[in-house]
């Protein structure tokens, strides 16, 4: 029987990051100025991915192959595909006067052309950690059929994933007693509070306690090759009806939710008990910074960034 092919690491890198004032993809984190992408492309490597695909805005092209990719060959193969604004199914246009990308589901299918295998979908300039990077390997070799049209989610504890600077928004999952993804549930303003309880402010204006061990999603979704069929199709529908033709988004979340919906279709929810970093504002980089370095110290990766990682256990 043919050995499945390694599932391939899609990474949405197109955003330019507007509130955090520059090219976050090549701003140095580590010790030896390693950046999140440079700990995210070794975590995927070593839980056996075996390909990066970058979306990517063709303006910043050549400074992106410059700054990032550059760094990955000849260690893995490397792809770049653009997120277009004319690059739409059905024969249809962008409005005239729309500059605004389409969203996360669109930045998908801008690679529909180039990956045939399984994939992971993560956020750029997201610190996802290396057991999510094995936990969403496992499940991809379950997703290796070229025909297979499934879907799965990262999930991580909410408590991993708050900030020391600020409040955040988060998706607290709604799970199954399979741990089968039911919905998903907005809260903005997350902070623990003086009382020690976490709260946050739901769609319908309510702040609510929520618990430390609540499963959120940090979009690291999970899909088999065959998955740009629906994808492409839900995201026709979105342009048909689009509310806003010069500002509306079609969000993955937005499209899982509906192939539930629609189709039945199941979600796992797969947890993660690492950490998540993030860095929205400048002022959050110290502490990635600090993060990083203590994973480092801790063992977790080599302090050399030319040697290589601790083998996987």
């Amino acid at each position: 029987m043919r050995e499945p092919p390694p599932p391939t690491l899609l990474v949405l890198a197109a955003g330019m990051g507007s509130r955090y004032g520059g090219l976050k993809q090549l701003d140095p984190m580590g010790p030896h100025g390693e950046t999140v992408l440079d700990y995210s492309v070794r975590d995927a490597l070593r839980a056996g991915f075996g390909r990066v695909v970058f979306v990517i805005r063709e303006e910043f092209a050549e400074a992106f192959e410059r700054g990032v990719v550059d760094r990955f060959r000849g260690r893995v193969a490397v792809d770049c595909v653009f997120q277009r604004l004319d690059d739409l199914p059905g024969g249809m246009v962008p409005a005239e006067g729309r500059t605004k990308p389409w969203g996360t589901a669109h930045a998908v299918l801008a690679a529909r052309a180039a990956i045939d295998t399984s994939f992971a979908v993560i956020n750029a300039d997201d610190f996802y950690g290396r057991d999510a990077y094995a936990v969403a390997a496992r499940q991809l070799a379950s997703f290796a059929d070229e025909a297979h049209d499934g879907m799965a989610m990262i999930g991580y504890p909410l408590v991993n994933t708050l900030s020391e600077h600020g409040r955040v928004n988060r998706g607290v999952c709604r799970v199954d007693d399979a741990g089968v993804l039911t919905g998903v549930e907005e809260f903005g303003g997350i902070a623990r509070e003086e009382d020690g309880v976490i709260r946050g402010e739901g769609l319908d204006g309510v702040r609510r306690a929520l618990e430390d061990d609540a499963l959120v999603s940090m979009n690291f979704w999970l899909f088999g090759p065959a998955c740009f069929h629906w994808m492409e199709a839900a995201f026709l529908r979105f342009l048909q009806s689009c509310p806003d033709p010069l500002r509306s988004e079609c969000y993955l979340p937005t499209v899982v939710d509906q192939r539930i919906a629609e189709t039945g279709a199941r979600c796992p929810v797969l947890r993660t008990d690492g950490r998540w970093f993030g860095v929205t504002y400048p002022e959050d980089k110290p502490a990635v910074v600090a993060a990083i370095r203590a994973l480092v110290d801790a063992g977790g990766y080599p302090d050399d960034p030319d040697r290589p990682a601790p083998p996987a256990r």
